[in-house]
């Protein structure tokens, strides 16, 4: 797959507006702020291609990119407290809408910043992609802000805060350093590489 031809395809606002699943697709999820744009510019080389907003809730969309045989679609982020109730309502709306539609979901990267335990709504998606069986990789954001020590305390922490932990495949990454988006190409990858065969 040549991660430097991604190209951003869409946005949609409302999930009826989404046409039909054409390509198998990957899905970013994770609260408002935790660096799903910054991460997607990563894996892509690229500095502009989801925008990064320093404004929490920016995204209020959903996003496809399109790359090669597949598209990402970056969910907007939840957990954002300055936001209206009808745009919560329709926000929440957009993503169960999506993850719970027929469309061919191959994998679910559920980003968690590394910095601190997963909150309410993190751990809500969590159960969530579980009891609907639905493939995931939690992925820890911001990894370079912690000292060695903290990151292993953290992981220590997630083990007993996220249910089934021992079970779930982990990858810690740094949009700074670029840690770990060599093993998201490669998770991708090899998550829609049966769906295209």
């Amino acid at each position: 797959m040549n991660f430097n031809k991604a190209e951003f395809y869409a946005s949609y606002g409302r999930f009826d507006q989404i046409p039909d699943c054409e390509k198998p697709e990957v899905a970013f999820s994770g609260r408002s702020n935790v660096g799903k744009s910054s991460l997607i510019n990563k894996i892509f080389n690229r500095k502009n291609l989801a925008r990064v907003s320093s404004v929490p809730g920016k995204t209020a969309t959903i996003n496809f990119y399109t790359v090669d045989d597949i598209y990402l679609a970056d969910l907007p982020g939840y957990g954002y407290a300055k936001v209206s109730k009808s745009d919560k309502k329709r926000w929440s709306g957009l993503i169960e809408g999506y993850l719970t539609s027929d469309r061919d979901i191959a994998l679910v990267m559920q980003l968690v910043d590394m910095r601190h335990p997963p909150s309410a709504d993190d751990l809500q998606m969590i159960d969530f992609l579980i009891e609907r069986e639905q493939p995931f990789v939690i992925i820890f954001t911001k990894a370079d802000k912690l000292s060695k020590r903290q990151r292993e305390e953290r992981m220590a922490g997630f083990a007993n805060e996220i249910p089934y932990f021992d079970s779930i495949e982990t990858i810690e990454f740094s949009s700074v350093t670029g840690e770990g988006a060599d093993k998201i190409r490669a998770v991708i990858e090899e998550a829609t590489a049966f769906e295209n065969e």
